[in-house]
C-alpha cells in the first residue's frame, strides 16, 4: 500500500511543465531523479538517478559534470514524492516528464528516461527487500521488549 500523503499533483505537473531543472525525492529510496529539461541540437534533456548531496552547491556542480556544456540553471527545484517510485506512472506525473522530454525529438532522452524510472523503481524494490530481511535495519523491539 503506497503512503497516503495528500499531494497536489497540478501542482507538480505545472512545476515539471515549466522549470528547467527539477530534483525528486523519494521516501523509500536514498537516491533523487533528476530532470534537466535544457537541451541543444547536441544534448537531449536529462534524465537520470542521481546520489543525494549535502547542499544545493554540491548539486550545481554535479550538474555542471553531467552537463558541461549548459550554464547553470537559474535554480533546482526540488519535489519531494512521499508515495512509491511507481506511482509516479500512475498518477500521471510521469506522463508529464515523457511529454518534456519527447517534445525536445531526442529520441536516446525517451528511452534513457524510462531507464532511469526503472533504475529507480528497482533500488526502491531491493531497498524494500533489505528492510524485510533486517539488512541495514533495526527494530525497536527484541521478543516483547524495545531495544536498547
Amino acid at each position: 500500500m503506497d503512503n497516503d500523503f495528500s499531494i497536489d499533483l497540478s501542482e507538480i505537473a505545472a512545476t515539471l511543465r515549466t522549470s528547467e531543472v527539477v530534483t525528486l525525492r523519494f521516501v523509500a529510496v536514498g537516491h533523487r531523479l533528476l530532470l534537466d529539461f535544457r537541451c541543444s541540437e547536441l544534448d537531449g534533456p536529462l534524465v537520470k538517478v542521481v546520489e543525494p548531496v549535502k547542499s544545493v552547491e554540491e548539486r550545481y556542480r554535479t550538474l555542471r559534470r553531467l552537463r558541461p556544456r549548459f550554464a547553470p540553471p537559474e535554480k533546482i527545484v526540488a519535489v519531494w514524492w512521499p508515495r512509491f517510485t511507481a506511482s509516479l506512472r500512475s498518477t500521471g506525473v510521469w506522463a508529464e516528464v515523457m511529454a518534456r522530454v519527447s517534445e525536445t525529438g531526442h529520441v536516446d532522452a525517451v528511452r534513457r528516461a524510462e531507464e532511469a524510472l526503472d533504475e529507480l523503481v528497482a533500488l526502491e524494490r531491493q531497498e524494500q527487500v533489505r528492510a524485510i530481511q533486517g539488512e541495514g535495519f533495526r527494530t525497536i523491539w527484541v521478543a516483547g521488549r524495545l531495544a536498547r
